[in-house]
């Protein structure tokens, strides 16, 4: 019960604050007038402020992963930009921003709103945002007189961790940015960026001091709150980013070694069937229970190191996820994908229809399937060869067991079709024709174990179909950090300090999924391709990739290929040939089957990927420079606006000095 009651006060306080916060807020992060937006002498001279200030930091984090506009999932722009997924609208006007990135992403180009554009301005816009909400923690917090320090302390290593997180983020998105800490009094509009290795310095040492004074989650009367776990796997990444691989290392080894959490071996928590269990059986798995969201942040869950509440029905609190929708194809186009006798292949009946079935009702079993985003060809099939052998027993790559659904597992289900009850196929089986005139965004493979979430109130509507609520996905629990992670973080340290043990912590993972290969020896690919199966749509790929692209550059190992990297020039590279660029290039050249590999034809059209080499960081959006009126921001190489000359702050010191001098 107490633990009921403080999570619905801190859904209250969270509406409040968000109310306070989002009315007022400007377009522009160089528009500050956030003293006008509350009496911070009465808003923060209290505990209870200071707990909505950080609700509302926690709930404005999950936004990253669905803002709540519709199909707009941010996420998707993260793996829009790597080696295991694409933009696959192909009904889409053939835009730059959505295929053409190489010459249509531009500073002008990076749309926050449009739900069908990539989301880089959206990300530039939420992650400043985010940085504000922290900082307004930290600024404000010795205002509470009443909490000692070791309390004061504890709220600064949140905000730390919150403003840290985000730029952690930015600098690998965007490279040098602009370094705000403060909360200012007038408005400041001759920002300078900071060197992205002056920001990584800081937010090594603001997380050093986090991990001190926050308490672990034991300590904790609910979940969802930033914890010393979390404060210590995001110093780990820290140390990685500034090359302190030994202390990644020993931060890893507390984590695993000396902390409340394990893998979860065995199945546990809440049996969840599916939607449709007549339909598509689930045989129950530690991998499936792992990712139902009622068991995420359930106590006997030891691998969750923190995860983000958002379940309930309260719109003011948790966010709608149509994970069902979006990252599912679209197989139920019933003008592209046909039977071979002509009909459409999959209808989506609903249930008090005379043609339904209830063992072939997919769209309760799996989703609606909307296809904005497709997996590689590479992330469907050749990611799960190791040791050159396709591993069977990998539960994360299970049909048998229902955790990943193959197209030619689906059924035929249109009620006058002779086909009915028999398994989808690509091609006539005389004619050889094609059965699906969209094999881009209508036909792959996926891991349902990820994407299903319950749809309730679907569920509960016999009549609904795919345009009134029938299994776009509801509200879920999400993971921001688990155990399999550091697993695999300890492994990236150890490879760069040159420890065959790397292996062993990989292989720990695949253990866990039952998997029939494991590893004699690993390269930083055999690691990636690892984070790719176990952690797809928790991680930020692009993220992880520019982050192990740098880190690659500032050890100079090899990656897979044998290339090596120099600080200098890894990302101060365009084209869109083969060879050269950054480890994140080479990633997507040899694994993303669309990007530069010339045109693809679809529905009577031509569609062309293209990225180049310059793309590794995204465009300062110019609507932040043209703000930033009386200063001016460095733009990354390879845009409109790049000059090698423009100043820059050299160590993070300098750049919160300047933070008061508004002229």
């Amino acid at each position: 019960m107490k633990n009921i009651k403080n999570i619905l006060l801190r859904l209250v306080l969270t509406a409040l604050i968000f109310i306070v916060l989002f009315t007022s807020c400007s377009e522009d992060f160089l528009k500050p007038k956030p003293l006008s937006f509350y009496e911070p002498t009465t808003t923060f001279s209290t505990e209870s402020g200071l707990q909505a200030a950080m609700a509302t930091c926690d709930r404005h984090y999950r936004q990253n992963w669905n803002d709540g506009n519709g199909v707009g999932t941010p996420i998707g722009t993260e793996y829009w930009f790597s080696d295991v997924a694409y933009n696959s609208r192909s009904e889409l006007a053939i835009t730059h921003q959505n295929f053409d990135i190489a010459a249509g992403l531009t500073p002008s180009s990076t749309p926050s709103g449009d739900i069908d554009a990539n989301r880089i301005g959206y990300f530039w816009q939420q992650t400043y945002e985010g940085i504000k909400f922290a900082n307004t923690v930290i600024n404000y917090v010795d205002n509470v007189t009443s909490l000692d320090e070791a309390t004061k302390n504890a709220y600064k290593g949140r905000g730390y961790f919150h403003r840290s997180i985000r730029y952690l983020s930015l600098v690998f998105q965007f490279g040098d940015v602009p370094l705000v800490t403060k909360i200012l009094e007038v408005p400041k509009q001759n920002y300078r960026s900071t060197k992205k290795e002056a920001i990584l310095d800081m937010i090594t040492q603001d997380m050093e001091f986090a991990i001190q004074w926050v308490p672990d989650q034991s300590e904790m009367d609910y979940v969802g709150m930033v914890n010393k776990g979390a404060c210590r796997m995001l110093l780990i990444k820290c140390y990685l980013a500034t090359g302190q691989w030994k202390k990644a290392k020993e931060q890893a080894d507390i984590l695993i070694n000396q902390s409340d959490y394990s893998l979860m071996q065995e199945p546990f928590g809440t049996w969840n069937p599916g939607g449709e269990p007549r339909t598509w059986p689930i045989t129950r798995n530690v991998i499936w229970d792992l990712h139902r969201c009622e068991n995420k942040l359930i106590p006997t869950n030891k691998e969750v190191i923190m995860g983000m509440p958002n379940q309930g029905t309260t719109s003011q609190s948790f966010i709608g996820f149509q994970s069902m929708r979006i990252f599912l194809p679209f197989w139920n186009n019933t003008s592209i994908l046909r039977s071979p006798d002509g009909r459409s292949g999959v209808e989506a009946y609903p249930r008090n229809s005379p043609h339904y079935r209830e063992d072939l009702d997919y769209t309760r079993a799996l989703g609606r399937g909307g296809g904005f985003m497709r997996i590689t060809h590479f992330a469907q099939h050749g990611l799960w060869f190791v040791n050159g052998v396709d591993d069977k027993g990998d539960l994360r790559h299970s049909s048998e067991t229902g955790n990943w659904v193959r197209m030619d597992s689906i059924k035929y289900n249109h009620a006058s079709s002779e086909y009915r009850g028999q398994n989808l196929m690509m091609y006539h089986p005389e004619t050889g024709k094609s059965l699906c005139a969209d094999t881009i965004r209508s036909w792959c493979d996926w891991p349902h174990y990820k994407t299903f979430t319950n749809d309730v109130v679907a569920e509960a509507n016999l009549g609904a179909s795919l345009f009134n609520g029938a299994s776009n996905g509801g509200n879920a629990d999400w993971y921001l950090f688990r155990l399999a992670e550091t697993y695999l973080l300890r492994a990236e340290a150890k490879f760069h300090l040159g420890d065959p043990t790397a292996k062993d912590d990989v292989n720990e993972v695949r253990k866990r999924a039952k998997c029939d290969q494991l590893y004699s020896t690993v390269t930083i690919g055999d690691i990636m391709d690892e984070r790719a199966r176990e952690l797809y749509l928790e991680e930020w790929r692009n993220v992880e990739l520019s982050r192990v692209s740098y880190c690659l550059a500032l050890s100079g190992k090899p990656d897979e290929w044998g290339n090596t990297y120099d600080l200098e020039t890894f990302d101060k590279q365009t084209g869109t040939d083969t060879t050269g660029g950054s480890y994140w290039y080479q990633r997507i050249m040899h694994y993303n089957e669309v990007y530069n590999k010339g045109p693809v034809n679809v529905i009577g059209k031509e569609i062309k990927w293209i990225i180049s080499k310059h793309n590794f960081y995204w465009p300062i959006p110019e609507s932040a420079i043209r703000a930033n009126n009386k200063g001016e921001l460095s733009q990354n190489y390879g845009y409109s606006g790049y000059d090698p000359n423009t100043p820059k702050w050299d160590n993070w010191q300098e750049a919160v000095a300047d933070e008061d001098i508004t002229n």
